[in-house]
Formats: structure tokens, C-alpha cells, sequence
């Protein structure tokens, strides 16, 4: 996969010149920055906020730009569209995170999981032990959380996820029912929750990963906008 379709000339400019992209030093430069378009709902500057580095000042940018894009480019291209297009606006909660930003969130606040673990994750712009490249997101689904009150659970949208979208990792959280969702060249197809019924939902090698679930979210809307991996 190489760079996003969606780019600025300024980043193209950088391209023909052969020039690497640099960090974001200046107003305008970060203005440019998160003008790039991801995809056809999704800007750079959609994924940026922190309330860790807002509250503490620190700067939320990555160290490899065209890491970050291209990662960026995956989530939104073959995930967050696909969700935005079959079940309305999402709501970003949590995105890109500076190395130094999640460090920081995992030793003062343990809200962050290692910088290690969140190569390909959340610090969009590391790759994986094995070379790969991916990047995560925090998200809240209104279409869920209304109907969450009407007795829908995180297991059927986790399911419906499972059956339709190429994800790497989903984790579900009680507040809204948010969930980290995450693209990576190789997926890892693996759900966790720490809603109730905690823990591990599904992984490769379960009897329950294989199939159709379909029976498991009734009444969910047909897949809308996917993009051919």
C-alpha cells in the first residue's frame, strides 16, 4: 500500500522533489499537515487531538509523517469509512498518539498501554517487530449507543464488524461503548472487551472465529461503502 490517493500538492511537491516530509514545526506547516486527506470523510487533523497532550501541553505529532498517512490512509480507507458510510457519523475519541505522548499516558495516568504495544496502534508512525505498518483508533458509534438502551450489546456490533470489515484488533469499552479499532497489513482478527462479559471474545483458532455470525446482530444495516482489499 503505498500513499494515500487523497493528498495535498505540497505533499506532492515533497514527492516529485524526492524530499522526505518533516514534522510539523510552524502554524502553516501544521495547517498543511492536517489538510491531507486520508480518504474521502477523513483529514489528518481529525486524528490529532489529545486531551493528555492538551492538558499537559505536548506537542501530538508524528516523528515519520509518511508512516503516519499511509497507516492512516488503511484505518480510514478500509475501516472507518465503511462503519461512517453503514451507520452514520462517527465520533473520534482517541487516534494518533505521540510516542512521548502515550509514554507519558501510560506512566502518569496507566490509561496508555506501553510504547511497545502500541507500535501500529496507536503511534501510527512505528512500525511492528515484523516490519508492518497499521494504526488505531477510539471510536464512538451513536447508532450503537442509542440502540444500546433498546438492549443491543458490543458483542453484535463486534460481530457484525468481524463478518464484514478486514480489522486487525477490536477492544470495547463500557463508557458509550467505544472501541478501539485498528487496521494492520497483517490483521491479527482478534476482539477483547472490558465490558461485561470481560475479556476475549474471538481470535484466530477458536471455535467461534470461522463462519457467519449473522444470527448474532439481527437487525443490523447491510455493509455500505467497502473497499476492496
Amino acid at each position: 500500500m503505498g500513499a494515500p490517493r487523497f493528498l495535498l500538492s505540497n505533499w506532492n511537491r515533497h514527492q516529485g522533489l524526492g524530499l522526505k516530509m518533516k514534522t510539523p514545526r510552524s502554524v502553516r506547516t501544521l495547517e498543511d499537515f492536517g489538510r491531507i486527506r486520508l480518504s474521502k470523510s477523513f483529514f489528518m487533523r481529525d486524528f490529532l487531538y489529545s486531551d493528555i497532550a492538551t492538558i499537559h501541553r505536548m506537542t501530538n505529532l508524528p516523528g515519520d509523517p509518511e508512516l503516519a498517512i499511509a497507516a492512516g490512509r488503511g484505518l480510514c480507507e478500509y475501516l472507518l469509512e465503511p462503519l461512517q458510510a453503514t451507520f452514520g457519523r462517527l465520533a473520534i475519541r482517541s487516534a494518533y498518539r505521540s510516542p512521548e505522548v502515550n509514554a507519558f499516558g501510560n506512566d502518569r495516568y496507566k490509561s496508555c498501554g506501553s510504547n511497545e504495544t502500541n507500535w501500529c496502534l496507536h503511534i501510527w508512525d512505528q512500525r511492528s517487530k515484523e516490519g508492518g505498518m497499521g494504526a488505531m483508533a477510539s471510536i464512538v458509534v451513536p447508532w450503537l449507543v442509542d440502540r444500546s438502551k433498546q438492549g443491543v450489546t458490543w458483542q453484535a456490533m463486534a460481530w457484525w464488524i468481524h463478518d464484514h470489515l478486514p480489522y486487525s484488533e477490536l477492544q470495547f469499552y463500557p463508557k458509550l461503548l467505544a472501541f478501539n479499532i485498528g487496521w494492520h497489513e497483517c490483521p491479527k482478527r482478534r476482539i477483547t472487551s472490558f465490558v461485561k462479559p470481560r475479556g476475549l471474545l474471538t481470535k484466530p483458532g477458536m471455535d467461534n472465529h470461522k463462519g457467519n455470525h449473522s444470527c448474532l446482530y439481527p437487525g443490523f444495516p447491510e455493509l455500505v461503502g467497502a473497499v476492496a482489499t
